[in-house]
């Protein structure tokens, strides 16, 4: 796990750390994904952020429009899932529904090669 200048987890892709990924893939209509991608940054800076395990959300709209991927990653999974019953995180959530189908996957990282 890698620290940001203020002291705080930053994004790391590396294999045999104890991490939880969460990989979700948005599936949105053209002319509401920018409206997606900004409720997700608003939940990650108002809400995500300040829930106990929060390392980090990266948020990544595509060239297409049709989708928009959240890269996140928690301490663990039982802080993931402490996440999902907070009633604040649950409106972000239910919001998102309201825009967008979704498919969550949790995973570990298993390998990582860079040039």
């Amino acid at each position: 796990m890698k620290a940001n200048q203020e002291g705080a987890l930053a994004t790391t892709i590396q294999s045999g750390t104890s991490l939880l990924t969460l990989i979700n893939v948005f599936t949105v209509s053209p002319e509401r994904q920018q409206e997606l991608v900004d409720l997700l940054v608003h939940a990650t800076d108002h809400t995500m952020r300040a829930q106990p395990g929060f390392v980090s959300a990266n948020i990544h709209p595509s060239l297409d429009g049709r989708r928009v991927v959240n890269y996140a990653q928690w301490r663990s999974r039982a802080h993931f899932d402490a996440m999902l019953t907070d009633p604040e995180a649950r409106i972000h959530m239910v919001a998102a529904q309201e825009i967008a189908d979704f498919d969550p996957i949790l995973c570990t990282v298993a390998h990582v090669d860079h040039a």
